[in-house]
């Protein structure tokens, strides 16, 4: 059973049942595969190759969804079932509830002109041709005017940091550049979905990180649906609203990149990710813990002072209404004032470190060794919502598999 969260947004891929067979009688396999045949035994068998096993996912609109495994499971071929590039020999593909596996050629060409565009690894420029003219080549076949096709052109290298490079060629350019011109173009006929295939895994560990966080800060803007493969787990886990991991043609496990990590269905995906370093992929949110007690603003430091002493604790976060978060006290100074009658707002201090819900736990791991205040969490409205400890950071970076019952 796929483990699959609820993430916000409508599907607008939807993938049933799909299988793929490759060879000259793919339909007379189907009868194998239902009686239990392997794919190794089908393929020594009857010589056909069975790709794609009865695959069925969808994408929601807006996410970046990674097809990720080890070469040969099946990844890129599932990617060109999704545009077509080649037919599925069972099952649906909906986009937007339309069956285009049962789409005419034509109107697939349609769909790949001005709804799915498609970067690839080998950045596929045309050498004699400008950067400004790779990028509008797409819309040159579409028929767009020329003056249009410009337009488009430049805005769509002005997102992806190439303004000034119009009129350079290919071999002029380096191989991160090159990747950005392959995803200028797709992203000049404003399609809903980017098909991305291995797209960064030509290019150097450096250039790589630095195409991967372009992407990223691009979908901050722009929200396309990404469909995106990769082999490498640390890219996927980075990129991935969610993942689907895939092996010998069929997903074994679709989550979050925490809950691949955290809750792994079964052994091989354990062994997938067993050597990756939780605080890389593990968040503020994942390693809080809930901001009780609290103290409101209008309160006492004798009412202060009571909450840490039942609570333990020799700090405490205060709040104004809706929990917007006003500063700390801690134990020490709620004393002092008591003894000289001060009211809370007398000592309350804002020199407090606080973060985000999506900071990295790699980043806090740093700010936390240095403080020897807890840390706040909190949201854009600048609200209280969690709080961390050093002990809370080690506990979840401590979880492993064998912990669970």
């Amino acid at each position: 059973m796929n483990n699959e969260r609820e993430i916000k947004g409508q599907p607008i891929i939807e993938v049933v049942n799909l299988t793929k067979i490759f060879g000259p009688k793919p339909n007379k396999i189907l009868p194998l595969l239902k009686e239990g045949y392997n794919r190794s035994e089908i393929q020594e068998k009857t010589r056909h190759v069975v790709a794609l096993h009865n695959l069925s996912f969808s994408v929601l609109q807006g996410e970046i969804f990674v097809l990720m495994g080890l070469s040969g499971c099946g990844k890129s071929t599932l990617l060109r079932c999704i545009n077509r590039l080649i037919h599925p020999t069972t099952g649906a593909i909906r986009l937007e509830g339309e069956d285009i596996a049962k789409a005419s050629e034509e109107h697939m060409r349609d769909i790949r002109r001005h709804r799915m565009g498609m970067v690839f690894q080998s950045f596929a420029l045309l050498p004699h041709r400008s950067v400004l003219d790779n990028v509008r080549f797409g819309l040159d076949i579409q028929g767009v005017p020329p003056e249009e096709q410009i337009r488009k052109a430049q805005e769509a290298l002005d997102l992806v940091g190439l303004t000034g490079y119009e009129r350079s060629y290919p071999d002029q350019l380096s191989g991160g550049m090159k990747q950005r011109v392959g995803l200028a173009r797709a992203l000049a006929s404003s399609p809903d979905i980017l098909l991305m295939d291995e797209a960064f895994s030509a290019l150097d560990p450096l250039i790589r990180r630095d195409m991967q966080n372009e992407l990223l800060d691009l979908q901050d803007r722009l929200e396309k649906t990404i469909i995106f493969v990769t082999h490498d787990l640390d890219e996927a886990l980075k990129l991935g609203s969610r993942i689907a991991l895939m092996k010998a043609g069929e997903i074994i496990q679709i989550g979050t990149p925490e809950e691949i990590l955290i809750q792994p269905e079964n052994e091989y995906v354990e062994r997938f990710v067993e050597d990756v370093d939780l605080s890389r992929v593990l968040t503020a949110k994942d390693v809080m813990k809930i901001p009780d007690p609290m103290i409101h603003v209008t309160s006492g430091p004798r009412v202060a002072l009571r909450m840490m002493k039942e609570a333990g604790i020799s700090s405490i976060f205060v709040v104004a209404k809706n929990r917007e978060l006003k500063g700390i006290i801690t134990a020490e100074d709620a004393l002092s004032a008591c003894k000289q009658n001060q009211s809370l707002q007398d000592i309350i201090s804002d020199d407090i470190i606080s973060i985000s819900l999506d900071t990295p736990v790699a980043e806090i791991i740093p700010v936390i060794a240095d403080s020897r205040l807890p840390i706040a969490v909190i949201n854009e409205e600048k609200r209280l919502k969690g709080v961390i400890v050093r002990g809370s950071v080690l506990a979840a970076l401590g979880r492993t598999r064998c912990d669970e019952p």
